[in-house]
């Protein structure tokens, strides 16, 4: 393993302007709006409640698929939830 490998895998993971982090952190605001818990959301949008915490936290890397779920669960278009990114 080359040295500069690590740090490229905790910059693209952990770097605040991240997608997963920024979109992980609208669905939180999302979420907290309607008033209720990561479990009751993962189950609107038809996820594990392990996978909807992963989101996020910004540790999931999200199929397009998966965010039309969220979209759908959460009531939010497409658009609507991009927007809190």
């Amino acid at each position: 393993m080359r040295p500069n490998e690590d740090l490229r895998y905790v910059s693209q993971a952990r770097c605040p302007s991240d997608i997963r982090i920024r979109f992980g952190r609208a669905i939180r605001r999302v979420r907290e709006e309607q008033e209720i818990n990561q479990e009751e959301a993962a189950e609107r949008c038809g996820l594990h409640r392990t996978y909807y915490s992963g989101v996020e936290r910004g540790i999931r890397n999200v199929s397009l698929v998966n965010i039309e779920k969220l979209a759908k669960g959460l009531k939010k278009s497409l658009p609507e939830l991009f927007g809190h990114v």
